[in-house]
């Protein structure tokens, strides 16, 4: 299975802020897309919906998507993958994860723009794609990839500028 991870795109229907198209490219080799928060509005996720399975959460600046959720807790073949868009402070990072989602594998999440690919507490794994569209201070604009197979999975980051 590979899964696209996106956090942060900020993309408002007719807005300028748009997914450049090697990230598109990655959605569309994609199972399914995973979206760590602050999407804005629905035009994004419709376009996202019509290539495969869409989990999402609610971001601090998703104001008109009351419907989804904080946090989300899911299983991909075999892998339990949490996510939550803002992780809270770099310090203690791992801890608080681990506390929050005692039975993730993966924790994904979003907010702060800077990717991150770490391991966490215990086996668990931390997972932040950074953004594909507003790379704020950091040198790219980038996105995930998960591939995960009978229990096991592998991340990596991707520029997709």
């Amino acid at each position: 299975m590979i899964v696209a991870v996106l956090a942060d795109t900020h993309v408002r229907s007719g807005g300028s802020t748009r997914l450049t198209e090697p990230a598109w490219n990655v959605v569309r080799g994609s199972d399914v897309v995973l979206h760590a928060g602050d999407v804005v509005d629905d035009s994004l996720l419709d376009a996202l919906r019509a290539i495969a399975p869409v989990y999402v959460v609610r971001g601090n600046n998703d104001v008109t998507l009351h419907a989804l959720p904080e946090t989300l807790e899911l299983e991909l073949d075999g892998v339990r993958v949490a996510m939550v868009h803002d992780s809270g402070a770099t310090r203690g990072r791992e801890g608080r994860m681990h506390r929050r989602f005692p039975n993730a594998d993966l924790v994904v999440f979003g907010h702060s723009h800077i990717p991150w690919d770490a391991s966490g507490e215990g086996a668990q794994h931390l997972f932040n794609p950074g953004s594909a569209t507003l790379r704020r201070r950091q040198p790219h604009k980038t996105m995930g990839r998960i591939t995960i197979a009978a229990g096991a999975f592998v991340t990596e980051l991707l520029v997709v500028d």
